[in-house]
């Protein structure tokens, strides 16, 4: 009797450990973490990392809350904050396979204007990116993308 008790007990701890790390799912700790962007450069090397190497740690804190992505295309589209970092978490670990430039446009004191250009084996992508100082922290709050 003493050790069906232990081994219902045992049994109830395992169940209960396995449903608390289900709860806390996968991406609970890098979706948690804190980047650094204190730094519009900080700032910039992140979104590349995030929108080009699949990064899924602090893509959140990323984005400031007024941002939007437009799409110069033939069927030119608006992509809001939600959208992009939904579309951004489903893309974790994923890398594109392009060769990446970045040059920054302008910088002043609280703006970054800066061209991302990934070159693809039949296509280019140029990625316009505005960067605002929010406190002491640097967000991208708008982004253009044009192909060729």
């Amino acid at each position: 009797m003493n050790s069906l008790v232990k081994t219902f007990a045992a049994a109830a701890l395992i169940a209960i450990s396995t449903f608390a790390m289900a709860a806390e799912g996968p991406d609970s700790k890098s979706a948690k973490a804190t980047i650094n962007l204190s730094t519009a450069d900080l700032a910039l090397d992140h979104y590349v990392s995030v929108t080009i190497e699949g990064e899924s740690a602090g893509v959140e804190q990323l984005f400031a809350t007024d941002f939007n992505q437009k799409i110069q295309a033939s069927n030119a589209k608006t992509n809001s904050r939600n959208e992009v970092v939904k579309y951004l978490k489903k893309q974790k670990g994923e890398k594109l396979n392009c060769t990446v430039t970045s040059d920054i446009i302008e910088e002043s004191a609280d703006c970054m204007v800066a061209k991302v250009t990934l070159k693809f084996e039949n296509f280019t992508k140029t990625d316009l990116v505005t960067l605002v100082r929010e406190g002491n922290v640097w967000k991208v709050s708008k982004s253009i993308n044009s192909y060729k």
